[in-house]
């Protein structure tokens, strides 16, 4: 398994469709459908915020993708989800992520997503990537390492408990459970 950060151009847009297929459940209501969904991600995906993990063949393995104040893995603006929506369907969307957006902090480093693509799973590649933004965040200056991980995960929240991450809150989304198709996010984070 080969880690690299930033994600190399030849892998960027792999790791591009890896993190819509990953989230697509998560955010397929609101992004969808697939075609656009992934349409938006390819072209917001900044490969400076995202380190890949891929077989020397070069097939992807997984991306794990973290936030800074000067961008995200996936972030984008509402000129980027105009171009590909529309206007109209730009100013919905946007209103409904705004309720999902998680600010940087000062104090802790956050992670912003990691997926594992599906034939790589249970051969230690989320437990790589995991330990390259913990290597990162410390490169960094930081002390501790933050992500949220919806309730309709327990895979993913058994493996961050595993590496060292420990809950300390839990939010609710309320009624936008609906569009999600989870009821609430959990912060963990784990000290370096």
């Amino acid at each position: 398994m080969i880690l690299q950060h930033p994600v190399p151009a030849e892998v960027s847009e792999a790791a591009a469709a890896l993190y819509w297929q990953a989230f697509a459940g998560k955010l397929g209501f609101v992004m969808g459908p697939d075609a656009k969904g992934q349409a938006y991600v390819a072209r917001v995906f900044d490969p400076s915020h995202g380190i890949s993990a891929h077989a020397s063949d070069g097939t992807m393995l997984g991306v794990a993708g973290f936030k800074t104040a000067k961008g995200a893995m996936v972030g984008g603006s509402f000129s980027d989800l105009r171009a590909i929506y529309g206007a109209i369907g730009a100013l919905w969307r946007a209103a409904v992520l705004q309720a999902l957006e998680r600010d940087t902090e000062n104090t802790r480093f956050l992670m912003d997503g990691v997926c594992v693509a599906t034939h790589a799973r249970g051969q230690g590649v989320g437990t790589a990537l995991l330990d390259a933004i913990c290597k990162e965040a410390k490169a960094r200056g930081y002390a501790q390492v933050r992500l949220d991980v919806i309730d309709s995960n327990p895979r993913a929240r058994a493996l961050y408990e595993r590496v060292g991450f420990v809950a300390f809150k839990t939010v609710s989304i309320g009624p936008l459970r609906h569009l999600f198709g989870f009821r609430s996010s959990t912060a963990m984070a784990k000290a370096l």
